[in-house]
C-alpha cells in the first residue's frame, strides 16, 4: 500500500509541476505593460484600432487600453495624466495643447475626410454643393440637422462651417453623443449631419442615409498622435508612448493603415513620415 501512494504521490506531483510550468508559460506571455490610448470615437467606430493594435501588443508585449471620447475630452483627459497617448483630429486644439507643453513627439499619421450625409430624397438640395453652401440651405429651409455636440474634431470642424449661419432648436439637435450614435440617430430621424468617412462607410449598411456634399477642401481630416509629457505627470509611461508613434509612423504601421478597407474601400490614408513640431 504505502509503495502505491509513493507512485501515485509521484504521478500527483509530476502533474502539479506540468500545470507550474504551463501557468507561468502562459503568464510569461502576457504583456508586461500597459498603454492607455486617448482616441477619438471616428477611429474606434470605423473598426480601425480593432485592425492595428493586435500587431503593436504581440510586438511590443504592451497591452493597449484605448478610451474612445471626443477629441476635446481626450486632450481634456491628456492634460489630467489620464492617458500615455492621444490620437486625435483637431488641429488648432492639438497646436494648444503643444503650446501649453501638455504634449511632445507629436506626428500627422494619417487622414480622410468629412461627409455631409443625409435623407436619400434631399429636402433641403443640398447634393453636390460645397459646405458651407450646404449649410445655409439647411438654415434657410430649417430641415433637421442632427449635430454630435460633444466638444469632438467632427463637432468642431461643424461649428466653423456654421459660423455666421443662423441656426435654432426647432431643426437643430444636439445629440451629444460619438460618431457612430449621431449617425443611427440621424438615420432614424431622416435629417442631416456631418460625418467623418470612416464611420459613415464602416456603418452604411445600416444606414439610410447618403453621402451628398464631399470633396471640399475645407473637409479635409487630418489625425495626429501626441505622447503626453511625462514631466507633466510622473504616472505617464512614455516609454511605450515613444514606442507606439514610432510603430504607428513606421512603414509597418503605415503599411497596416493603408490596408485598411470596409466594403472595398480604404478608410484612412497615411502620411508616411510627415513631422510636426516635437
Amino acid at each position: 500500500m504505502n509503495f502505491k501512494k509513493g507512485i501515485k504521490f509521484l504521478k500527483l506531483t509530476a502533474v502539479f509541476t506540468l500545470l507550474i510550468f504551463w501557468f507561468s508559460g502562459c503568464v510569461s506571455q502576457k504583456p508586461k505593460e500597459k498603454l492607455i490610448l486617448l482616441t477619438t470615437t471616428s477611429t474606434y467606430d470605423s473598426g480601425l484600432l480593432d485592425y492595428l493594435l493586435p500587431d503593436f501588443e504581440k510586438k511590443f508585449k504592451i497591452k493597449v487600453q484605448v478610451i474612445s471620447v471626443g477629441t476635446g475630452q481626450a486632450l481634456e483627459m491628456g492634460k489630467n495624466g489620464d492617458g500615455d497617448v492621444l490620437l486625435v483630429h483637431s488641429p488648432k486644439d492639438e497646436e494648444k495643447f503643444m503650446k501649453e507643453k501638455h504634449g511632445i513627439k507629436r506626428r500627422w499619421v494619417m487622414y480622410n475626410d468629412f461627409i455631409i450625409v443625409g435623407p436619400k430624397n434631399d429636402p433641403a438640395g443640398i447634393r453636390g454643393d460645397g459646405a458651407k453652401n450646404a449649410f445655409k440651405k439647411i438654415s434657410e429651409k430649417q430641415t433637421l440637422f442632427i449635430s454630435r455636440g460633444d466638444d469632438s474634431g467632427t463637432h468642431k470642424k461643424e461649428l466653423s462651417i456654421w459660423k455666421d449661419i443662423s441656426r435654432n432648436d426647432a431643426w437643430y439637435i444636439e445629440a451629444g453623443k460619438g460618431m457612430g450614435d449621431t449617425l443611427m440617430i440621424a438615420s432614424e430621424k431622416k435629417g442631416y449631419t456631418l460625418a467623418d468617412r470612416g464611420t459613415f462607410v464602416s456603418l452604411k449598411s445600416k444606414l439610410d442615409l447618403e453621402i451628398l456634399v464631399e470633396g471640399d477642401k475645407i473637409l479635409l481630416n487630418p489625425y495626429g498622435v501626441i505622447a503626453v509629457n511625462p514631466d507633466k505627470n510622473p504616472k505617464i509611461n512614455y516609454s511605450a508612448a515613444a514606442k507606439f508613434i514610432d510603430w504607428i509612423m513606421s512603414k509597418e504601421g503605415q503599411t497596416l493603415i493603408a490596408n485598411f478597407k470596409k466594403s472595398g474601400e480604404q478608410l484612412f490614408k497615411p502620411l508616411y513620415g510627415k513631422s510636426i513640431r516635437d
